[in-house]
């Protein structure tokens, strides 16, 4: 299987956390809705960055390694495709990953399906979109896509991380709340221990500052006409779950229709 597309940009946040533009070699990026997925491969025999665990040799090196990742990039972009990532030190194609250096070549599926997606959910209803570490990509996917002068609906982001400087996207998130008045932007840390400056933010866990919700959002949060989407930290979806429930909503699924809505990262 070839390597069909090409690394355009390479943005390392920190040695473990960087956003990657992937623009294709002689084909067309598909139509694709915010919140769906993409699948990157390398070869076995490509170079693991100096950050990652040491791997036993591989019986096939030249056999792809292939993993799926949420697009964080706009459905309305076909120039790239971008994604946020997160090293796994032991893992198998996140090490490759953050050996590239922009113009490497890099497999890239041309299919790109998931449903977690916002065709579920009534245009009207409020958003309240929850997230830890790299979960957020799909949420930037649909923001880039829907925020628009005449999108009327309440949405609030939050998004918790160990340090400050593990939020990617801030600055935009932080930009795209100015611009926006019905976007909320809630950052969140669990450690304040090494901050450079005084963190002036939420400190804790999404599921901590949720019984703080009617403060934080500037809307009333009610299972009647706001939807709730979750991703990343599994342990962060089955408290939230939890707490959801007992406060009447209910999880989606094709056979019935909810107001949460859910994508587990690992």
């Amino acid at each position: 299987m070839e390597l069909n597309s090409r690394v355009a940009q390479k943005v390392e946040l920190t040695s473990e956390l960087m956003i990657l533009r992937i623009i294709p070699e002689d084909w067309s990026l598909p139509d694709f809705e915010p919140g769906q997925f993409a699948v990157l491969g390398l070869p076995g025999s490509a170079e693991r960055t100096m950050y990652s665990d040491l791997e036993e040799p591989l019986v096939k090196p030249e056999k792809l390694i292939k993993r799926a990742y949420s697009i964080a990039s706009s459905s309305e972009n076909k120039e790239y495709i971008e994604f946020y990532i997160t090293l796994v030190r032991s893992g198998a194609l996140t090490p490759r990953l953050f050996a590239l250096k922009s113009g490497d070549q890099i497999f890239l599926g041309k299919k790109f399906t998931g449903m977690f997606t916002l065709d579920m959910i009534d245009q009207n209803a409020n958003l309240v979109m929850l997230s830890t570490g790299t979960g957020l990509a799909p949420y930037m996917s649909m923001l880039r896509t829907i925020l628009k002068p005449e999108i009327k609906r309440n949405i609030a982001i939050a998004h918790g991380a160990r340090h400050s400087w593990d939020l990617g996207y801030r600055s935009e998130l932080m930009t795209l709340k100015t611009i926006f008045s019905n976007l909320n932007y809630i950052p969140i840390i669990s450690r304040t221990k090494g901050e450079k400056m005084e963190w002036s933010g939420q400190i804790g866990y999404i599921q901590d500052i949720w019984a703080q919700k009617q403060k934080l959002f500037p809307f009333i949060v009610d299972p009647k006409d706001t939807h709730i989407l979750l991703c990343g930290n599994p342990s962060m979806i089955d408290d939230m779950m939890k707490i959801l429930m007992s406060e009447g909503f209910t999880e989606h699924s094709k056979k019935s229709p909810g107001n949460i809505h859910l994508e587990r990262y690992w």
